[in-house]
């Protein structure tokens, strides 16, 4: 029989994974909360006709179809069939797919349910999402997103309260971040100051991949997308801006004189800023990229993405503006605005800098080896005490030999140990053993609790 195997691109979980992963699901849940915000979940998966066209052409290729049951071969001619045009019969016999991120769904969820929605709503979602990329390191088939939204408000203090949202968890993580920022307007402006205001998209696409590919293969890019040499060549200076984040504002305030669009994006951006600097700034580092781009075509205004400083790895967090997204679903002229936070890979952050808490993954504190029925008797009643005062607490429920209980301790790493007796359970008392140090003594059932406590 062949050795089973899960799908590339997606994981198993061992418990202390898990429990790593829950730290890093409350920590954000936590923030969330404290800024305001309410939970909802929306389907694994949605109608295809609510996912399709809101991702741009290369996010359509990465949505995973879910086929239709039954027969869905019924109303395909054999002229459809033969001709193996792979996009085109998918549209036939697949009417859902997994969602691909959570804002689409979001946008999705607040035009079903307006009416029951007081706005300005400030939800979040921890849900798994899907996409047929090719895995990598960092990069999976299957993920889950952290993502909080603001909907139903046009001010720029919803995106200040997303960046100290931002600087907050990471602080909490203790991991240091660079928050980039950037706005579409301002690309909007770029391609209209080139001549190239139809080619946003393009452009856009191009200018998101520099970390990745190079400043050489993205003039490429846009060179294969019809867009002309000239034009390239005025985009440079920009791309390449260097300098404070006051300076490079500056910079464009100049280069982009001449377009109303660009002008509004620079100063959604110093409000932003200013706002943030009047209340004292972010711990972690904030800057101005104007090669941040977010290839989804839904946003509209800021912009932003988060890099660990210490680990090599993509974004770990992003998220924008995105104005026009619950009209395309029947609901025009409400704004939004949000970020999401990767915990696949901020799980893989915190695992590289070992920075999770001792008692975020040993979760039992407390284990009673069992020597016998009378003994086990007395233990469970302690154990009911220690439970009742909030210490994780578990009994062996065999009396197999002390050396394997002890080692079953050692492999859960718990860091204490209760051992009842014949001697003990006459005394009416516990020796409670610290796996760590070797110490024992002999306490009562309150005792224990304080000690441990």
């Amino acid at each position: 029989m062949a050795k089973p195997s899960i799908p590339k691109g997606t994981r198993d979980f061992s418990p202390v994974e898990m429990a790593k992963r829950n730290y890093i699901f409350n920590t954000i849940r936590e923030v969330f909360y404290l800024f305001g915000f309410q939970q909802i979940e929306t389907p694994s998966m949605e109608n295809l006709s609510t996912l399709m066209g809101k991702y741009g052409d290369e996010g359509d290729k990465l949505l995973f179809k879910i086929q239709n049951s039954g027969d869905y071969f019924k109303g395909l001619t054999d002229e459809e069939l033969l001709s193996r045009n792979a996009a085109k019969l998918a549209s036939k016999f697949c009417e859902k797919g997994l969602r691909y991120d959570l804002t689409v769904p979001f946008a999705r969820y607040v035009v079903m349910h307006r009416e029951e929605i007081a706005f300005p709503f400030k939800r979040f979602q921890i849900q798994p999402v899907w996409r047929a990329d090719r895995p990598q390191k960092g990069r999976y088939r299957e993920f889950y997103q952290c993502d909080a939204d603001v909907v139903g408000s046009d001010s720029l203090l919803n995106e200040v309260e997303l960046i100290q949202m931002i600087d907050r968890v990471f602080r909490k993580f203790g991991v240091r971040v660079c928050i980039k920022m950037n706005n579409r307007k301002i690309l909007s402006g770029l391609a209209e100051m080139i001549g190239e205001a139809d080619k946003i998209v393009d452009i856009t696409v191009a200018i998101d991949k520099l970390d990745k590919i190079g400043l050489e293969n993205v003039n490429k890019e846009l060179e294969e997308k019809g867009i002309p040499a000239e034009a390239i060549e005025k985009l440079q200076p920009v791309i390449m801006l260097q300098g404070t984040n006051a300076e490079k504002l500056a910079t464009l305030k100049q280069v982009l004189a001449g377009t109303e669009t660009g002008l509004k994006g620079i100063e959604e951006c110093e409000y932003i800023l200013n706002v943030l600097e009047n209340l004292g700034g972010t711990q972690n580092e904030l800057e101005l990229d104007l090669t941040l781009a977010r290839g989804l075509n839904y946003y509209t205004g800021a912009i932003f993405e988060v890099k660990a400083l210490d680990v090599e790895i993509g974004s770990i967090s992003g998220g924008g503006r995105y104005d026009n997204l619950t009209g395309v679903f029947g609901m025009p002229g409400v704004s939004g605005v949000g970020i999401s936070f990767g915990a696949d890979r901020i799980y893989d952050v915190l695992n590289q800098l070992d920075l999770y808490p001792k008692d975020a993954v040993n979760a039992t504190r407390l284990l009673f080896v069992n020597f016998g029925e009378a003994e086990a008797a007395f233990s469970m009643k302690v154990l009911s005490q220690v439970r009742d005062a909030g210490i994780n607490a578990e009994i062996c429920p065999d009396s197999s030999k002390m050396k394997k209980q002890m080692a079953y301790a050692n492999a859960k790493q718990v860091p204490f140990v209760a051992i009842v007796g014949e001697s003990e359970l006459a005394e009416g008392k516990v020796n409670l053993k610290n796996m760590i140090t070797g110490e024992q003594s002999l306490v009562t059932p309150e005792e224990l609790i304080e000690k441990i406590k």
